[in-house]
């Protein structure tokens, strides 16, 4: 049975991971792995940027992409509450986390895993599969910033926290995904 069909399974509980770098093609493979399931909510997570023509430019592609029948909510940072909102019966496609985790950066440390935890019961909640798109940051340079180091903590840190969880997981890099279950083993 291949992936597609799997995850296009009515009534099965899926929490599929989907992480890489930057322009990797992950968004296209998560849009993929829901493309048969006959209900799709296209959950974005990102700051709208109206003032940014480039981001405007990369939400436009998105949305031309997504099937016409594929619901979309925009959360912004409120996405356990979002999830709760959205009938079980529908798979959902979040679109990113990095942005979920953008949004709370303010938050001090227990305020932040008390988010996370939120989220953590939203989505265990779910009937429907789950399709999470997650950025891999620190593949390069060391952030100059604090902020920047957070982010990439924070992040790095959930993703770890959700393998645990995860039916599934790809790594997407150049256009080719990988089966990080078929291939990796679980660091101890």
């Amino acid at each position: 049975m291949g992936v597609v069909d799997r995850i296009g399974a009515c009534g099965e509980r899926d929490l599929i991971l989907v992480s890489g770098p930057s322009r990797s093609g992950k968004s296209r493979w998560a849009e993929h792995l829901l493309g048969h399931h006959p209900a799709v909510t296209y959950v974005a997570t990102s700051d709208p940027r109206p003032e940014d023509p480039a981001w405007q430019e990369r939400l436009r592609l998105h949305r031309q992409r997504r099937p016409e029948a594929w619901q979309l909510l925009e959360c912004g940072p409120a996405l356990a509450w979002g999830l709760a909102s959205i009938a079980s019966d529908r798979a959902l496609l979040i679109d990113s986390l990095g942005g979920f985790v953008a949004w709370h950066l303010e938050q001090v440390e227990a305020q932040w895993q008390a988010t996370v935890a939120d989220l953590l019961t939203a989505l265990q909640t779910r009937k429907q599969p789950v399709v999470l798109v997650i950025e891999e940051t620190g593949w390069g340079l060391v952030p100059p910033t604090a902020i920047g180091g957070l982010f990439r903590d924070r992040l790095g840190a959930l993703a770890q926290r959700l393998e645990g969880l995860a039916s599934r997981s790809w790594l997407v890099v150049q256009g080719r995904a990988i089966d990080l279950h078929q291939v990796g083993q679980r660091v101890p």
